[in-house]
């Protein structure tokens, strides 16, 4: 894998991880297209890597309030109210459980059967399709709900959609929460979020896997791979 193409790969994965298209078939189909070699498992997860740092610096505070919060929630007494921040980071932690049971079942069902191209285009138009639904019926809504525990493990279970590849994570996430009553600015916000627990938990799991038959990778190329993932995930947010 030359220069040109990490930063491509890159590049693809940092805008779209956090648009309403998905991150895992944009990564998948310019190899097909290009007939590129295949970058390997070690730049998949350096590159999610780059995202997962862009959200955390982007949501920092966000984070730092939730995780002091839950972590009081444990060390306090029980039947004590929980607050806001405590609240969301368990409501985050539920809404990422279903996506990692699914995936830990399904892995090789998912890797053999739906990684083909026709898969990815199909549920590419059909969850565009519904993304664009979720759009027009939050302009109708007048009065947008707060989020509530049945609505997040709603999401959350929305989100084991998107282990199908060609299907966004932030896409089915972000439609679930409108299509629940959500503004589209607290479904993003809910959505960000919750890619940090399912980001690091998928990294985590393919370091692992690597562990056991390790590749042959470029640190370079990964760094590269780190930054420009990062930088172009982080401005993507932000805008």
């Amino acid at each position: 894998m030359d220069t040109l193409q990490t930063i491509i790969l890159a590049l693809i994965q940092g805008i779209t991880e956090f648009l309403p298209i998905s991150s895992s078939a944009h990564l998948i189909l310019p190899a097909q297209l290009l007939d590129w070699p295949d970058q390997g498992i070690a730049f998949d997860v350096a590159v999610h890597v780059g995202s997962l740092l862009a959200v955390v610096i982007y949501f920092r505070q966000d984070v730092i309030n939730m995780t002091r919060a839950w972590l009081l929630s444990v060390s306090s007494n029980r039947g004590q109210p929980l607050s806001t921040d405590a609240k969301l980071a368990w409501m985050v932690i539920a809404a990422t459980l279903p996506a990692i049971i699914v995936a830990l079942l399904a892995k090789d069902f998912i890797e053999v059967h739906l990684r083909s191209t026709t898969v990815i285009a199909v549920t590419t138009l059909f969850f565009g399709a519904l993304l664009g639904f979720a759009d027009i019926k939050s302009r109708r809504q007048r009065v947008a709900l707060e989020i509530t525990w049945r609505i997040a493990l709603l999401i959350g279970f929305a989100q084991v959609l998107a282990l199908i590849p060609g299907t966004s994570r932030s896409g089915v996430t972000i439609t679930a929460a409108v299509l629940l009553g959500l503004s589209k600015t607290d479904g993003a916000r809910f959505s960000f979020l919750l890619s940090i627990p399912i980001i690091a938990a998928a990294g985590g799991y393919a370091i692992l896997d690597m562990l056991s038959d390790p590749p042959i990778f470029s640190w370079l190329q990964l760094g590269l791979g780190v930054v420009v993932s990062a930088i172009s995930a982080y401005l993507c947010i932000k805008l």
